[in-house]
């Protein structure tokens, strides 16, 4: 019979306690964020909104979803979603199907392989970057903010590993009944790679959903802004969107303010990931464990 120590019910205890203490640092600020979102402008204003919505109005809400400009933002940042995800997906598995081959297979495999952990290590720097997307043709652009991120590295280093660790009698068994390599990534490896690419394409919804710089580096246009790109701006110029709203400022003002109107908006922008992440959960441990300890 196991026997627990003194020592390990402490070091169980500060476990359970720091790991409840980081999960409220994360939860409660979003907590706060929806109740002040569904607040009246009088009660977050003298500071009675915590975590719970005080004089319940969906004001905020109302005038978020019938802004034009949010809604133009939002339809970008899906488009972008799109676009970015698969592409991120084709070139990773592209990618990640020859580098796991061994040496004797893919004679070349070191010197890409090298080529590529590279790029992770060091970074052209944002000059550089702003000047190749520029002489592409790319500025204000929806492929601006998918094409220089097509290959991203490290999610690509968690496919290669778990295809690694796949056992070599699939492909042998293919290539018996005639497959070859294109028929054979996209028929028989591909089908047993679900928790992987579940994993990476989660990694990828995420980068793409949540970044703003490249917006505001290569999108000159405001209506070109993504979500989140349209998000930074509005928490510094709130009071003038309202008055460009072409709705009676003052009568907006009483019935909404800066601040819940940023919160509504900043927790619809919150809302995908929370919608996309439970129903991809239960591939993400598996393919992350997966990827990182095969191979």
């Amino acid at each position: 019979m196991h026997t627990v120590t003194r020592g390990m019910k402490v070091f169980r205890v500060f476990n359970y306690t720091a790991i409840i203490l980081v999960c409220l640092s994360c939860f409660l600020p979003v907590l706060n964020t929806l109740a002040v979102s569904f607040s009246s402008p009088a009660a977050v204003s003298t500071g009675k909104v915590y975590f719970w919505p005080v004089q319940f109005t969906t004001m905020a809400y109302e005038f978020a979803i019938t802004n034009g400009k949010f809604l133009r933002a939002l339809w970008v940042s899906v488009v972008r979603c799109l676009l970015g995800v698969s592409i991120n997906l084709f070139m990773m598995i592209t990618t990640a199907y020859p580098l796991s081959k061994p040496k004797s297979v893919f004679g070349a495999r070191n010197f890409y392989m090298a080529f590529y952990i590279f790029t992770i290590l060091f970074g052209g720097g944002l000059v550089p970057y702003y000047i190749l997307v520029n002489r592409l043709g790319l500025m204000n652009s929806i492929w601006s903010l998918v094409l220089p991120l097509s290959v991203p590295v490290y999610n690509m280093v968690i496919l290669m590993n778990f295809m690694r660790g796949l056992p070599p009698e699939l492909e042998e068994a293919a290539m018996v009944d005639g497959a070859g390599q294109i028929k054979t990534l996209f028929t028989i490896i591909l089908p047993v790679l679900k928790p992987a690419l579940a994993t990476v394409g989660l990694f990828s919804f995420v980068y793409h959903w949540n970044d703003w710089l490249t917006g505001a580096l290569f999108m000159h246009d405001p209506r070109n802004y993504p979500l989140q790109t349209y998000l930074q701006t509005l928490l510094t110029n709130f009071n003038d969107m309202l008055r460009q709203s072409g709705s009676d400022y003052y009568q907006l003002l009483a019935r909404m303010n800066e601040q819940t109107g940023r919160a509504a908006q900043l927790f619809l922008g919150l809302t995908p990931l929370l919608i996309v992440y439970p129903f991809l959960q239960k591939y993400f441990t598996t393919g992350l464990v997966l990827g990182s300890v095969k191979g």
